[in-house]
């Protein structure tokens, strides 16, 4: 009985354990609400039952009460991942390591996800979730990708009835969204839409410069990822080419020549036609400038602290695919970073025309993991030129709008879920203070950063080690 007592108190002490109070006060706190851009000074923070009941500097706590003592700290809104996938999506990692996966996000301060590549397994996950079964986001997935050609976890559609049946089986399986990518026909997306519609869910994904187009996609109101076939719709109108650097295009060095044609004066207008169709934009800029258009040296990738959770013959791949690319060794660095200084700009044209950003991180490719990438990607939205208010925005109150639920979570309000992160500085003056976290709050229940740190430590090498090497 003593042996167990002292176990219990050294862990209290060491400040490593998971408060698991149902009440839960916040003390001396600076709040970022995220109901309009300023700082809560002081404030009491109180939390009962995974809910915020109140806030204020003259909040009674009640006696059981377990207090976290946050002076000088930041409490912030979790983040939301608007685009992320799993490692055990595919067949290379076993589905058991999903759960590891999903602490990693919240080790990283992510408390919401939407997988943008649906498998049953997610669902299964989504249930656990939902029920605290498992210590995970709250999660959404959109349906196995709509595509022309087969790629995996996909409806090949190449007929209208078979997009139509495709988004049949997916609403009726429970996905939240219809993902589309690429090779679909202009009348088989246009089919998928329709019964979309009919069917009451929404469609995501790419806008196929190729097939689909923006037009078409902002005609149906699609919320577009990427900014895919953006830099189509500026190309000058005497341009001797039509493709430029949106999806598959950006990997052939011939299509980055188009570079040289951008009109610039035609940003504002499809900025406004956009936000006029649907103003949430979810961009991937980080995975997209820091994967094609200012890669990364070898070692670089090794200092990256998610480096360590994939398996040797990973990281070497990747190394040789860098080492091989055409895009990386044909084309000029300059026209590299022309690329991303473009697709800055049409960011924040978007987002001074009224539209809603949203941060996404379209990991586990090239080295990225999930949970890390998202303070990549809120860098990145600063760096485009929104102001480190907006930046956050885009990974709190913005995705909650899409859902539908700011009512429920998003910002630090009364009757808001207790999603929360204390942060150890203020990210209004500086994006990156982020990625200093004091702890989480997941669903009003308080994991520190110490835990989970130790969580990362161990979940590394089982990611690492759980690798299904092909045989030649």
């Amino acid at each position: 009985m003593m042996k167990n007592l002292i176990f219990v108190l050294v862990f209290i002490m060491s400040g490593i354990f998971a408060v698991s109070a149902q009440t839960v006060a916040f003390t001396n706190v600076n709040v970022i609400p995220m109901d309009k851009e300023r700082v809560l000074q002081n404030q009491t923070v109180l939390i009962k039952d995974g809910v915020i009941s109140e806030i204020g500097t003259k909040v009674k706590i009640p006696k059981d009460a377990q207090i976290i003592n946050a002076k000088g700290k930041y409490l912030i809104p979790g983040l939301v991942d608007m685009h992320t996938h799993l490692l055990s999506d595919g067949d290379d990692y076993p589905d058991s390591i999903a759960e590891d996966e999903l602490r990693v996000m919240v080790a990283n301060g992510v408390t919401t996800i939407r997988f943008m590549i649906g498998t049953p397994e997610q669902l299964v996950l989504r249930a656990k979730s939902a029920k605290g079964e498992i210590i995970a986001p709250i999660i959404y997935s959109a349906s196995p990708h709509l595509t022309g050609r087969e790629q995996g976890n996909n409806f090949v559609v190449n007929t209208p009835e078979e997009a139509r049946e495709a988004v049949r089986k997916s609403k009726a399986a429970g996905y939240d969204f219809i993902k589309v990518t690429t090779f679909i026909k202009a009348e088989v997306y246009e089919a998928a839409v329709d019964e979309a519609a009919k069917q009451n869910i929404r469609v995501v994904g790419h806008a196929d410069s190729r097939f689909v187009g923006v037009e078409r996609a902002l005609k149906a109101r699609q919320q577009i990822e990427h900014l895919d076939g953006y830099l189509e719709m500026i190309l000058k109108t005497d341009a001797p080419m039509k493709g430029s650097i949106s999806d598959l295009y950006i990997s052939n060095p011939k299509n980055w020549e188009s570079l040289d044609y951008v009109d610039e004066s035609k940003i504002p207008a499809l900025a406004r036609a956009t936000v006029e169709a649907n103003p949430f934009v979810n961009p991937t800029q980080h995975f997209m400038k820091n994967s094609f258009g200012l890669p990364r040296s070898e070692e670089s990738i090794r200092a990256q602290p998610d480096f360590k959770f994939y398996p040797k013959t990973v990281q070497e791949n990747w190394f040789n695919f860098y080492k091989k690319a055409r895009f990386i060794n044909e084309v000029p660095a300059e026209k590299r970073a022309r690329w991303v200084e473009i697709r800055n700009k049409i960011i924040k044209a978007i987002y001074d025309a009224g539209g809603k950003i949203m941060t996404g991180s379209d990991t586990p490719e090239f080295l990225f993991l999930y949970g890390f990438s998202m303070h990549r990607e809120l860098k990145a939205l600063a760096d485009a030129g929104l102001s480190n208010y907006a930046a956050l925005e885009a990974a709190t109150k913005n995705p909650s709008m899409f859902f539908g639920t700011l009512e429920k979570v998003g910002t630090i309000e009364k009757g808001r879920r207790a999603d929360l992160i204390l942060l150890d500085a203020n990210p209004l003056e500086n994006i990156s203070n982020t990625e200093r976290r004091s702890g989480v709050m997941l669903k009003g229940k308080y994991y520190t950063q110490t835990e989970m740190n130790r969580w990362l430590d161990e979940i590394a090498p089982r990611i690492a080690g759980s690798h299904i090497e092909k045989k030649p």
